[in-house]
């Protein structure tokens, strides 16, 4: 019986060792600016120059970006005008192959005596675990996300930051609609931030 129940036991832990787990980090934010209060006004928001052209994923990033601007008070421009200010958008996601999950399954085993002779005993006790299986590879994606406010009339680059995070290729964040999102959000917190500061926003 007790036997048994060790193997239970040791059947438990293989279970709860075999459940895969998909992490997101925080994202690391440093911003620049000039430190005088910023102007608002209409901005509009552009791809960085170099980046290639203006793609579905852009528009993703893009969209972020703008919500998060109207957020802290600017505007759109009227259809086909310019805006008084440019936010130039720049993304990167990379992936990369992260160090081995452990074996799926493991495997515990035990063992246990009882007592023998007059006036002693001997008590024996262990045990020992094994993984089941062969190491999994995993891949890690690396999102990115900078922004430069600009003042159209002189292109004087009034702020500027940039986000980072990480999140393990099949957790949600590792999406660019939600790494977007997440990005944005955390770059704008409490804009315009402490200038040459670096933050984690969790």
């Amino acid at each position: 019986m007790k036997a048994a129940r060790t193997w239970l036991i040791a059947l438990a832990a293989t279970s709860l060792a075999g459940c895969a787990t998909t992490t997101s980090g925080p994202v690391e934010v440093t911003r620049f600016h000039l430190g005088t209060p910023l102007e608002r006004g209409t901005v509009t928001v552009e791809p960085m120059t170099g980046g290639g052209p203006a793609t579905l994923e852009f528009g993703t990033y893009a969209g972020a970006v703008q919500a998060e601007l109207l957020q802290q008070g600017y505007s759109a421009p009227a259809p086909a005008a310019s805006g008084q200010y440019l936010a130039v958008v720049g993304f990167t996601r990379t992936t990369t192959e992260g160090a081995p999950r452990p074996a799926p399954f493991s495997v515990g085993l035990g063992v246990g005596g009882g007592s023998y002779g007059r006036g002693g005993g001997v008590d024996v006790g262990g045990g020992v675990s094994f993984p089941i299986g062969k190491r999994r590879s995993h891949y890690v994606t690396a999102s990115d996300l900078s922004v430069q406010i600009r003042r159209r009339s002189d292109g004087t680059v009034i702020w500027e930051g940039r986000a980072r995070t990480q999140a393990d290729d099949k957790a949600p964040d590792s999406q660019a609609s939600v790494a977007a999102g997440k990005l944005a959000h955390a770059l704008f917190l409490g804009f315009p931030g402490e200038s040459g500061r670096s933050i984690t926003v969790k």
